[in-house]
């Protein structure tokens, strides 16, 4: 059991160091000229405005959805009274689409804001990174979460 519980925060926070990982990649792709797009669009006023509102409405749906469905799954999985190991498997797996919700703006801020040069969507990229703190995986906490009693 504890073996199972050691795997599954493993699998948590290697997927949420992919997450930080990933912004970090493109940012230092984009600051050391590897981005070679950087600013193509920036003069581009209607390109740039479609794609801020596209950032901005991608936020907006993302990190809530990724904040409060979990918070719904974590109900359904405890309410249902299944075995252990499915509702271990399953906080993970919802815990990895959690991640990729957040990692959807984080992306897309980082990216819209080299070709474009917009502080809007890098913003928006800032609101999904501060968002993935509160889902910092712990053992501590998925033994809250699940209602294991060690």
């Amino acid at each position: 059991m504890e073996e199972s519980i050691r795997q599954a925060v493993t699998t948590l926070k290697r997927n949420f160091a992919y997450l930080w990982f990933a912004a970090l990649f493109i940012i230092i792709l984009g600051e050391s000229g590897g981005f070679s797009l950087t600013g193509a669009y920036a003069d581009n006023v209607k390109v740039v405005y479609f794609t801020e509102t596209i950032v901005i409405l991608l936020t907006a749906c993302c990190v809530p959805a990724a904040l409060k469905l979990f918070a719904w799954i974590k109900k359904k999985i405890t309410d249902v009274g299944i075995s252990i190991d499915t509702a271990m498997r399953e906080y993970v797996t919802w815990s990895s689409i959690r991640v990729v919700l957040l990692s959807l703006p984080v992306v897309a801020g980082i990216v819209c804001y080299y070709l474009m040069q917009s502080t809007s969507c890098i913003l928006c990229a800032c609101i999904g990174l501060t968002a993935s703190l509160f889902c910092v995986p712990s053992e501590k906490q998925l033994k809250k979460d699940l209602m294991i009693d060690t």
